[in-house]
């Protein structure tokens, strides 16, 4: 990649872009500055001042065919190609071409999001008392040239002509650039020593007015352009991979002259969106997500056949995402589509209905890749346990926490064969997962993805509801609005000096719906289990057995015994988690500890908070 760093002129800019030089690319976002900004925009050239840099990048480039679209506001003839694509300075360029060409009517928006038209003016006299005061002179006008006041029935100033722009004193900013039209407005004002001095003092400055450039050469690459974007566009939003293979795919010639159209990557997303709508938990995939699926396919296929001895790498990296082909991509735009799709049903399966818990969305653009391929052998009962090991292997391992790349990788080249039988070498993310007895006495807040994993374990259990007849599955999750809560209150816990690390340890909570959570309460087990046994009309052996269901048993909740049912439910949540990652649990916590009791509650500690909404009202 090569670059240069030149000045050019505001009106060499100008000439570029409404010529259809410089153009966009188009990955860029639209145009969004609003009215005040543009003035400023107009105040800080005026005054001389520096407005920053753009960066260009020259075309011509085999490697990379970014779709160009010209500047907002421009109207240039289909077939004009640009020498340069602005990939930084969009909206101060764009900005300065509306209000300094042409009409000079800009299609802004207010500071409310109104969108609006405007043409900005100059107050000669004004302007001319010096630097400190053109913030000022410069005004925006409505886009007709007229300010009405009392729903349009009184004109406050017109300057909707050229005669009248010159009585009221106004000089347009679309003239600054204008040349000879320039100087036939100026020739026709009544004080023409007042306009020479206009002239010399304001429009002279502009026109040497200059702003440096980044010019990047036609070596450039895609992960060039991505990278120098990022670091350069600090004042914009950060380029993403969809937007720079938007532009590239739709680019593409071959396809052009197949379909008669360019391809449209972000109306395919939409068309992906549409397809994962009836699936709720898919609404965490992101088309970076999506692409990443796509990336592992086609690398793994080119991969596998090539015969050399140094084959191409497996890849989902951000800079190999854009060495993506369209054809790679429409090779396996529909399997991927499909695959997340069955990865919704995969997760309800594992009573994951939602995407807060979602132990790591990430985690699915593996699981898709992996099922496509494996195609139908994925729902086999022994591969689908397979599969099943390797979801809790990376969850309870919390393995997809960071590097996830490289991850992805080992995943879509081991899991399939170990799967289905073929191979017998067990699955990296299999192998690093380990689990320790003592995390489950720090896992306390669904931000960890080994909470959210145990919270779905419990779920699949046959967890029941404590006040309804009931089975937490899909429908009645949602239907009984089913969140995780504590057994023994938080209220209940403080007052008898329970460890605030048990208290708010995983062990101490469990799914339950709202409704049973507000009889709960912030009482004694004891007390709210006699309450829901009137409001449900059930025995207490009934009631009994449904909190089984849950990994607890409540004669130990009877008996308002924190300690041993602490015991229990922690022994019976290990060997759910040994059972889901075919994995032993490290039992690291020393017994002689706990059997020393609970440690009493220190009222400053300020991790120590009882959960409100957990209090019965």
């Amino acid at each position: 990649m090569g670059f240069q760093t030149p000045l050019h002129s505001l009106a060499k800019y100008l000439e570029w872009t409404t010529s259809g030089s410089l153009q966009l690319p188009d990955f860029q976002r639209g145009y969004k500055w609003d009215d005040e900004r543009i003035r400023q925009l107009l105040v800080t050239i005026l005054r001389g001042h520096p407005l920053g840099v753009v960066m260009m990048l020259e075309t011509g480039n085999d490697q990379i065919r970014f779709k160009p679209r010209a500047i907002e506001g421009v109207a240039l003839p289909g077939s004009t190609e640009p020498n340069l694509l602005l990939l930084d300075g969009q909206q101060r360029l764009t900005s300065l071409t509306q209000a300094l060409t042409g009409d000079g009517v800009v299609h802004t928006k207010d500071s409310r999001g109104k969108l609006m038209d405007r043409r900005y003016y100059i107050h000669m006299k004004t302007a001319l008392l010096g630097e400190d005061r053109m913030d000022e002179a410069v005004i925006a006008m409505p886009g007709d040239g007229v300010l009405r006041r009392n729903f349009g029935k009184d004109i406050v100033r017109d300057l909707s002509t050229p005669e009248r722009e010159r009585a009221e004193g106004y000089f347009p900013a679309r003239l600054l650039f204008a040349g000879a039209e320039t100087v036939n407005w100026l020739f026709a004002c009544e004080d023409k020593e007042q306009a020479s001095t206009f002239h010399a003092k304001v429009i002279e400055p502009c026109l040497k007015y200059t702003i440096p450039a980044i010019e990047l050469d036609k070596t450039t690459t895609k992960a060039a352009v991505a990278t120098v974007f990022e670091k350069v566009n600090t004042g914009g939003l950060p380029l993403n991979v969809f937007e720079l293979l938007t532009a590239t795919f739709a680019g593409d010639k071959k396809y052009y002259d197949t379909h008669g159209t360019d391809f449209r990557l972000n109306d395919d997303w939409q068309a992906t969106q549409q397809a994962f709508a009836p699936y709720p938990v898919l609404s965490s995939v992101e088309n970076t997500d999506f692409l990443q699926a796509v990336s592992l396919l086609a690398t793994l296929k080119r991969a596998k056949a090539d015969t050399s001895d140094r084959p191409r790498a497996v890849s989902a990296r951000k800079e190999d995402l854009l060495k993506l082909s369209l054809d790679d991509y429409l090779e396996w735009v529909q399997p991927v589509r499909d695959a997340f799709i069955w990865t919704a049903t995969f997760l309800a399966d594992h009573h994951i209905f939602e995407t807060k818990f979602i132990p790591y969305p990430k985690q699915l653009v593996p699981l898709a890749a992996i099922k496509v391929v494996l195609g139908n052998d994925a729902d086999l009962h022994g591969v689908r346990a397979k599969l099943a090991q390797w979801f809790w292997c990376g969850i309870l391992g919390e393995l997809y926490g960071s590097t996830i790349e490289t991850r992805f990788v080992r995943d879509i080249e081991s899991v399939p064969g170990w799967a289905r039988g073929t191979e017998t070498a067990v699955p990296r993310t299999v192998a690093d997962c380990t689990f320790a007895a003592s995390r489950l006495l720090s896992l306390r807040t669904r931000n960890a993805a080994a909470y959210k994993g145990i919270y779905a374990l419990i779920l699949s259990q046959g967890a029941k509801d404590w006040m309804y007849d009931k089975a937490l599955d899909k429908v009645q999750y949602v239907d009984l609005k089913v969140d995780i809560h504590h057994i023994f209150p938080s209220k209940w816990c403080i007052d008898h000096g329970i460890d605030p690390e048990l208290r708010e340890s995983i062990v101490n909570k469990t799914p339950l719906s709202a409704e049973t959570n507000r009889a709960i309460g912030g009482v004694a087990p004891s007390a709210y289990l006699s309450k829901i046994e009137k409001r449900a009309g059930i025995v207490s052996e009934q009631l009994d057995a449904v909190v089984a269901t849950h990994l607890a048993d409540a004669a130990e909740l009877r008996a308002d015994d924190f300690s041993a049912f602490f015991d229990k439910r922690l022994a019976r949540i290990i060997s759910l988690i040994e059972q889901a990652t075919g994995k032993p649990v490290q039992n690291d916590l020393i017994d002689a500890e706990r059997e020393e009791g609970p440690e009493m509650f220190d009222p400053e500690d300020e991790a120590v908070r009882p959960d409100l909404d957990e209090l019965e009202v």
